[in-house]
């Protein structure tokens, strides 16, 4: 009898299980539809995460054993923390045709609990090959006669796909991962999409979209008219999890507390959840979890709070096993002798714009990892590859919507950071930046110093909202953006004319600055004194519930950038209208600089 046996037979014997529960979320009703069941094998062993503990089930044939264990569990600790909605419960097909699987024991546990049938979803992954599908579907037919709901999991992934579907005729189908991840991205995978939504109208189908990661996803799928979602970007498993309907709003732009509307994601959303082992592990067992798991480059190794303390790396312990009396020197040593004993820790919220930063400050191997905690405690691993592969994915998008002059934000940006606050209904201010006399400065300095004077202007307004939370877009041209999300607005419009002024005497000559302009002909060919640059300003501060688009947002914005122009020096003019739809009126306009 193996190591692996002897530790599965340990676990079934002493119940050393744990559920996490991850939430599903109703995004329509902007309710939790219900919990999936995750099960864990013991903790800080080989066989904690379910592909290995069921792997080793399915090899050792416990597999019905186990599953009743992890049923029994899940639905304990589902009643016993009074979970609202429905429990998910995943049933492996392998054991419900199992013939020493007991019938009935699900309904008893779920008897005992005081839990009604209604609330529990059978959940069949698609992924297991059956042999009898005949067998299957009468199963199928008693768990649904006891008054269960059934649910197919990971469709798209497995053997059967559309064909158990119809023969199941299953509540809901779980859209497997692979068909979620980048789904914005894909054409193939949005059609996918689109025809499974249109099979689910047709057989009466509650469809959920499971494995989202990524905030694009989310909105592709709201598009398209998924409304029960289950994913990373939403809630993380927890054996207690929070049972508040979370601020879909908030989540569907970013996790950063201070400014919700942060175009860098949280380093948590990257975490991988990778098993830990303990200060006191011995180095031949944790060569065992690396031989175990080719795909393992590191292991966290933690104390018993759960804090981590290093990273054991796989090369690193392979060299010395490897070496002459590896073994006999090492084999019993704890892992703390080998392990790298400072290694890149970051809380799941810390940005990974400033994860970037302490990368690049320290050398890092591109195998290497970075540990991810939660309040201090392990999290999981965020592998190196990925963190860059995110950053130059976000970095290549940015650059496709930027403003090639400048590298601000463009039209689609803009529009988009207007769109996501009127979606939160979150307060906002808006100002138009428009520079004065531009053409003719450009016609008699020539372009190239007319290109710096736009980049002068760049650099004042993002020097000026660095400390604030401002998104600053430039549309194009002389003409600039700046979302406000703070009260601070006329304030730094204000700093922005100052600066801007100052600076921009620079590229006049002595003679233009002492007159304070200079003479050029205008469109007529006459002569006619044209002032220095000035700058005329438009700050809104539009009504998120009248106005529907970032086009009505823009529109009030663009009104009050004339009215600021119609003054010969610069002007911050602050309109009162918010609504789109109601006249322009100038009122408590803002004297100029």
């Amino acid at each position: 009898m193996d190591s692996t046996q002897i530790l599965l037979d340990e676990i079934i014997a002493n119940q050393a299980v744990y559920t996490a529960f991850q939430p599903i979320y109703d995004l329509a009703k902007e309710q939790v539809l219900g919990f999936e069941a995750l099960s864990r094998g013991k903790r800080g062993s080989a066989l904690e995460q379910p592909d290995s503990l069921f792997a080793a089930a399915s090899r050792y044939d416990r597999l019905s054993e186990l599953e009743l264990l992890c049923r029994q569990r899940a639905i304990t600790q589902f009643v016993a923390q009074q979970l609202p909605g429905k429990l998910f419960l995943n049933v492996s097909p392998k054991a419900l045709l199992d013939p020493r699987h007991p019938k009935g024991e699900t309904l008893h546990l779920v008897e005992q609990a005081g839990l009604a049938a209604s609330r529990i979803v059978i959940e069949v992954t698609e992924q297991d090959k059956v042999d009898d599908g005949f067998l299957l579907l009468k199963t199928i037919a008693h768990y649904r006669q006891l008054g269960f709901t059934i649910a197919i999991d990971d469709l798209g992934a497995g053997y059967s796909g559309l064909k158990q579907w119809s023969e199941l005729c299953p509540d809901f189908v779980k859209v497997d991962r692979y068909f979620i991840d980048y789904c914005d991205q894909s054409i193939v995978k949005r059609e996918f999409l689109k025809s499974i939504i249109e099979l689910a109208k047709a057989t009466n189908t509650a469809v959920i979209a499971e494995g989202i990661e990524r905030m694009e996803e989310l909105a592709l799928l709201e598009q398209l008219g998924i409304v029960n979602a289950q994913g990373y970007l939403l809630a993380k498993p927890s054996e207690h999890p929070n049972c508040e309907m979370i601020n879909l709003a908030q989540h569907r732009h970013t996790d950063n507390k201070d400014n919700p509307f942060e175009q860098s994601i949280a380093i948590g959303w990257l975490a991988k959840d990778v098993a830990a082992i303990h200060t006191c592990t011995q180095c031949l067992d944790a060569h065992r979890h690396f031989e175990r798991d080719k795909r393992l480059m590191s292991l966290t190794v933690v104390n018993d709070a759960r804090e981590p303390v290093g990273l054991l790396h796989r090369d690193q312990l392979t060299e010395v096993f490897a070496a002459p009396y590896g073994h006999a020197l090492f084999d019993k040593k704890p892992v703390t002798e080998l392990m790298d004993k400072q290694p890149l820790i970051v809380d799941e919220q810390e940005q990974l714009d400033s994860v970037s930063q302490l990368i690049t400050e320290h050398e890092f191997d591109i195998r290497r990892h970075i540990i991810i905690t939660r309040e201090g405690r392990y999290l999981g691993l965020a592998p190196l590859r990925d963190i860059l592969k995110h950053i130059t994915d976000e970095k290549i998008r940015h650059a496709q919507h930027a403003n090639p002059l400048t590298m601000l934000p463009g039209n689609v940006a803009i529009n988009e950071a207007i769109e996501q606050r009127l979606r939160a209904m979150h307060s906002f201010s808006l100002a138009y930046i428009d520079l004065n006399h531009f053409k003719q400065f450009n016609d008699l300095y020539g372009y190239a110093s007319g290109d710096s004077v736009i980049k002068l202007l760049a650099e004042v307004t993002v020097a000026v909202c660095k400390h604030s939370h401002c998104f600053v877009g430039h549309i194009g041209g002389d003409d600039f953006m700046v979302v406000f999300d703070n009260d601070d607005a006329e304030t730094l419009c204000h700093e922005i004319i100052q600066r801007f002024e100052a600076q921009s005497k620079a590229f006049f000559t002595p003679e233009h600055v002492a007159a304070g302009g200079y003479w050029a002909s205008n469109r007529e060919g006459q002569k006619q004194f044209v002032p220095l640059l000035t700058l005329s300003i438009g700050l809104v501060s539009p009504d998120a519930e009248s106005c529907s688009n970032s086009h009505q947002v823009a529109a009030l914005a663009t009104d009050a950038k004339k009215e600021a122009k119609r003054y010969r020096n610069s002007y911050l003019f602050v309109c009162n209208r918010r609504k789109p739809s109601a006249p322009v009126v100038r009122l408590d306009a803002v004297s100029s600089v």
